[in-house]
């Protein structure tokens, strides 16, 4: 490959770089300087000499152009490519086992009757990226430790099955079993990588594109929080992210390479498989998507490699003198590069080199075959065994691989490079004889022409399976492998919840600032305090939560290097390389990416973590809720706090602030443990199950979501004899009615139960109503229960059928039953059909809106005086009281005048 010296470079920066050269000479010197350095002192060093040297030419106002992106054509020179320590024929026939194993099980998946899909493009055009890492780079967990996390693109998952199953570690009859997990368990293979449905095989789900990229990064950020605190040994753990470059316009893909960059994240590599084409079509037709990516990771701060064109283009390369093959590259679009995947080799020498005679004159000794197969950097072993050692061996910033393919590279022409290869799953005959051809396979004609092709497997002991098992070997075991090294933690005794279920005394507080003395409480203890991972997306003062900077202090790999503003503050803001507290910014996406690597480290390292993130509750769920089903398909494990809960608690803030729906979005994800809670002693409760269920003996894959309050009131300390159960298992009896002759029941959760009780109060004093106070600590669980309990008498109805706990709970209770709580009436609905009784609800259903709490209520119909209304009302329903108390009530209370409601305590805060 021509030297830069050897060709014409292209504008940078904006600014031309073809200015003259006065002073060979003297050029020649700085130039022998820098090879010097680099020859004596390293990369890094001459990397930090560049560095100064650039702030120095800026500081002196010397207009140096910024390289945001560079020639199109590959980063490293021919001349500096390592020794490739392979047996490149092995591998190659190794691949094309692999290949085939991967196309015929997608195509086998489509026979008549089953037709379940499956993409086997993208692994098509990957498959020598993955090869090259499974042979030489991939670390398995063999060493007891985490080994690398490799986050693989969803699409290709085929030809990881199909690599698995030349090993032996997955069979026929289960690669046949591809997408069909249920009619044929226990073989079935999921769709794509899911930690949840194959949970001894993948480790990191990510087939939601954007989350992939995402998740590595703070994955990596996690291995290095986890080694600065000494909990793991993760120095040799290194985080690859194998990504497409259509899956890169995801906002979350790029959204946070600036912090991988400014923390140094080398343990990470982005492998972005360029093969130019989305799901329907060109990433970018008109324009470079690879020149595009280099100047977006570039200005980031990454280290860049472009692996662009196979080794049959160094010759031409290095007869380019004058830059006019390097120029056709560079100009050439994308849309046209496709176009040359699918045509000719006289196509392309018509069209490629043959306007410009130089160009002509290149290839004019190759035949048209050797033209159409010039092909791209990342199908070549070499070169990408070349641009991995780089990344790994490149020190201070994160590396990304931007490796050009073709999409179904091999498949044939019915597939290569076409628009709609990506949906194409099934192989013809002649296709498919093709294909065999092209990998040189010993495969009969007659095996392919009648019923399903055959897989293929040259025989365990053949020279191909003995090198795969060799490699793996030395590389620390298989991958990728899921394994649960870690052992339930001794858990706190009732001393930690102490102070937290005795109350608050005289005080008020809000039931967020309950949650964090006790989170402090149980920071601060010997066995699993230093596991506690706050999370917070530049929110802890607005939670409360900035008493836990002097001590637990803010993680940053740089410490703090300046003096704080407040640093003779007792509350000071306090930086440290061994921090524990993660300060992720304005990045709820970044947060939860935080929260699923801390929540999965015990799988990942062996060591858990317990991840508490919180969170305005309206930026939670409805944010990031794709985040939180990745959560759920890691099997990660923690506490989610939506803080600020409620439509009408946080009413200065307005619409956007009020969350009256989040409880009915987490009701979807089956791995979510929702709770209300309204006091601080049921907070202890909650969170001590929590401990036991998700980091105890029970050891079970959930994550526990609170929806807690900044609403101040005086915490109750714990009624004598408190039904436990009940707090856990979603509803108990809080208050009895003490007096009053007609009976009802008040069922409220969260921040509604001192409404409650003090419609309780009302209705006895004024209206002779004896209404007793529940409190609702989850609706959620008491529908999951419900719902468990009908599943079960539907499929055995020979059995003693099961009774819901709601339905067991308020059995003798005469009600009728009203419900009030903070967020749609669609939230305590759930469990509606399952109560033994006249049911009504009052919630907050329709936009939030900025006023006092009392005028929000009031509005809503869902305060103290409208909980009075709504049982008045189901009385007069079922005539034990007369409708004209109705209207006497609501002109009591004036209910239909917002403006009269008690304006109660400022909300507008957070």
């Amino acid at each position: 490959m021509a030297s830069g010296s050897d060709r014409n470079p292209i504008i940078i920066g904006g600014l031309p770089s073809q200015v003259p050269d006065f002073d060979p000479e003297e050029t020649a010197e700085w130039l022998d300087s820098l090879d010097a350095a680099i020859d004596e002192r390293g990369r890094e060093r001459a990397r930090y000499l560049m560095l100064r040297l650039i702030e120095r030419a800026r500081e002196r106002r010397v207009a140096v152009p910024e390289m945001r992106s560079t020639d199109y054509v590959n980063t490293i020179a021919t001349k500096d490519e390592p020794f490739f320590p392979g047996n490149e024929e092995i591998e190659r026939r190794i691949l094309n086992a692999t290949r085939w194993n991967a196309a015929v099980m997608v195509s086998r998946a489509q026979r008549p009757g089953i037709g379940v899909g499956g993409h086997i493009a993208t692994f098509a055009s990957s498959a020598s990226l993955y090869d090259v890492g499974f042979n030489h780079f991939f670390r398995g967990k063999d060493d007891g430790k985490g080994g690398d996390q490799i986050f693989f693109q969803g699409h290709a998952s085929p030809g990881v099955y199909a690599r698995a199953f030349l090993l032996d570690r997955l069979s026929e009859t289960q690669l046949d079993a591809f997408r069909q997990e249920k009619s044929k368990a226990p073989y079935g293979l999921s769709s794509y990588p899911h930690p949840r449905l194959m949970p001894d095989f993948w480790e990191f789900p990510t087939v939601s594109m954007g989350l992939g990229p995402l998740g590595a990064i703070y994955q990596a950020r996690m291995n290095r929080y986890l080694q600065a605190r000494g909990i793991a040994d993760t120095e040799q753990s290194h985080v690859w992210a194998f990504l497409g470059d259509g899956e890169m316009d995801e906002p979350e893909s790029l959204g946070q390479l600036s912090l991988a960059a400014r923390e140094g994240l080398d343990n990470l590599t982005f492998v972005v498989n360029c093969n130019l084409q989305r799901l329907d079509g060109p990433v970018r037709g008109n324009g470079k998507i690879i020149q595009e990516l280099e100047s977006q990771f570039r200005g980031a701060g990454w280290n860049v490699i472009k692996l662009i064109w196979d080794r049959t283009w160094d010759p031409l390369l290095a007869q380019d003198r004058d830059g006019v093959l390097v120029n056709k590259l560079n100009t050439t679009p994308d849309g046209q590069f496709q176009t040359y995947a699918t045509e000719t080799g006289s196509y392309i020498r018509d069209h490629f080199f043959g306007d410009d005679h130089r160009l002509r004159k290149m290839v004019e000794g190759l035949t048209d075959d050797q033209v159409l197969h010039l092909g791209r950097g990342g199908h070549d072993h070499r070169k990408i065994y070349a641009a991995y050692k780089a990344a790994r061996e490149h020190k201070g910033q994160p590396t990304v691989i931007l490796a050009q393919t073709v999409k179904g590279w091999t498949l044939g022409p019915n597939f290569e490079g076409r628009n709609a290869t990506h949906q194409m799953k099934k192989l013809t005959v002649d296709d498919l004889k093709r294909f065999r051809d092209r990998l040189h396979l010993p495969i009969a004609d007659k095996e392919l022409e009648s019923g399903a092709p055959p897989y293929y497997h040259p025989g365990r002991n053949s020279e191909e399976i003995q090198y795969m098992h060799d490699r793996r070997k030395g590389l620390g075991g298989y991958v990728p492998t899921r394994v649960v090294r870690a052992k339930p933690l001794a858990l706190p005794d009732d001393k930690a919840y102490a102070g937290t279920r005795k109350g608050s005394g005289n005080q008020t507080i809000a039931t967020t600032m309950a949650f964090v003395r006790l989170l402090k409480d149980l920071m601060r203890d010997k066995e699993i305090g230093k596991r506690f991972v706050p999370i917070a997306p530049d929110e802890y003062r607005t939670f409360g939560m900035d008493s836990l900077f002097p001590s637990a202090k803010i993680y940053n790999p740089l410490g703090q290097t300046y003096e704080s503003v407040d640093r003779e503050l007792l509350l000071a803001y306090k930086e440290s390389p061994t921090g524990q507290m993660l300060h992720d910014g304005i990045s709820e996406a970044g947060c939860t990416a935080s929260l699923i690597a801390a929540g999965s480290s015990y799988a990942t390292h062996g060591e858990p973590l317990i991840p508490v993130y919180v969170f305005y509750s309206m930026f939670g769920f409805q944010r990031t809720g794709d985040q939180f089903w990745q959560m759920a398909d890691q099997l990660a494990r923690g506490f989610v706090l939506g803080a600020t809960a409620g439509r009408t608690t946080l009413t200065g803030e307005g619409l956007q602030h009020a969350d009256g729906h989040s409880h009915l979005l987490a009701s979807t994800n089956p791995a979510v443990v929702a709770y209300d809670p309204a006091f601080g002693f049921e907070i202890a409760h909650i969170v001590k199950d929590g401990l036991r269920r998700m980091y105890g003996e029970a050891n079970e894959d959930v994550f526990y979501y609170l929806t807690v309050y900044n609403e101040p009131i005086v915490q109750p300390a714990e009624p004598e004899g408190v039904d436990t159960e009940g707090i856990l298992k979603g509803l108990y009896k809080y208050r009895t009615a003490e007096a009053g002759a007609i009976p009802a029941q008040i069922l409220a959760s969260g921040v509604a139960v001192p409404w409650a009780l003090q419609a309780q109060k009302i209705l006895a004093e004024e209206w002779n109503v004896r209404a007793d106070v529940w409190s609702a600590t989850s609706w959620n669980e008491l529908r999951r229960d419900a719902v468990e309990a009908e599943e079960h008498n539907l499929l055995h109805p020979e059995e003693e059928q099961r009774v819901p706990y709601v339905t067991r709970k308020l059995s003798g209770s005469e009600g009728p039953f009203v419900a009030v709580s903070d967020w749609m009436r669609a939230v305590p609905d759930q469990i509606s059909r399952w109560v033994p009784g006249t049911w009504q609800s009052l919630g907050a259903d329709g936009f939030g809106f900025a006023d006092t709490r009392g005028a929000a209520r009031r509005f809503f119909h869902i305060d103290a005086q409208s909980v009075v209304l709504g049982v008045l009302t189901e009385l007069a329903k079922e005539g034990k009281i007369d409708r004209s108390v109705l209207k006497q009530a609501i002109d009591r209370y004036q209910l239909l005048d917002v403006a009269a409601a008690d304006p109660g305590a400022a909300g507008g805060d957070a």
